[in-house]
C-alpha cells in the first residue's frame, strides 16, 4: 500500500508562505506526523543551523496546540536539532494540513545544548497583541512550553 501524502500549506499573514507534499507517518487524530524533504529553494543559514537541500524534516502538527515541532536531519541522516513554530492549532482536513505561523519561533539543537527563541521581534511587530489578544496569549504561552520542553523533554514529547 502507497504512503499517503499530504499538502502542508503554511500561512503567515493571511498569505501562502510556502506549500509543500509529505509522506504522513502517523495520524492518532491529535497529532499527524509527516515527512517532507527541504522545501525551499537553496541553502537557509540562520547562523545557528542551515537547512539545505537534502535535508529531510520530521514535523508534528497538533489539533489541539499552538505549536509545530520539526526534527531537522542531514542528508546521511545526521540530527541536527528541532525547528518549533508558534502556530494555531493545525487544520487537518484530508490532503491539506494548514498552519498559521504566528511569528515566534524556537530552535533546539541536537545536543540540547542551545535552546533559542527566535523572532520575538517579529511577534511584536505583527500587532497580534492589539488584534487578536487571545491568540497572542496563546502564543506566548505555547512559546515558553517548548521552551521549556526544548529544555526538559522534547524526545519525549515527541517519543
Amino acid at each position: 500500500m502507497p504512503a499517503r501524502s499530504v499538502e502542508v500549506v503554511l500561512v503567515k499573514a493571511g498569505r501562502t508562505k510556502i506549500r509543500y507534499p509529505a509522506e504522513v507517518l502517523a495520524d492518532d487524530g491529535t497529532r499527524l506526523t509527516v515527512r517532507a524533504p527541504w522545501a525551499a529553494e537553496g541553502v537557509r543559514d540562520f547562523g545557528f543551523v542551515r537547512f539545505e537541500p537534502g535535508d529531510v524534516f520530521v514535523e508534528h502538527y497538533w489539533r489541539d496546540r499552538w505549536y509545530a515541532v520539526k526534527e531537522v536531519r542531514s542528508s546521511d541522516g545526521t540530527l541536527k536539532g528541532w525547528y518549533c513554530d508558534v502556530t494555531r492549532p493545525a487544520g487537518i482536513d484530508g490532503a491539506e494540513v494548514v498552519v498559521e505561523d504566528l511569528d515566534l519561533d524556537l530552535w533546539v539543537s541536537a545536543d540540547g545544548s542551545e535552546v533559542l527563541r527566535l523572532d520575538e521581534d517579529e511577534f511584536q511587530a505583527s500587532g497580534l497583541a492589539a488584534s487578536d489578544p487571545e491568540a497572542a496569549g496563546h502564543a506566548v504561552d505555547a512559546l515558553d512550553e517548548l521552551e521549556l520542553l526544548g529544555r526538559t523533554g522534547l524526545r519525549a514529547l515527541l517519543g
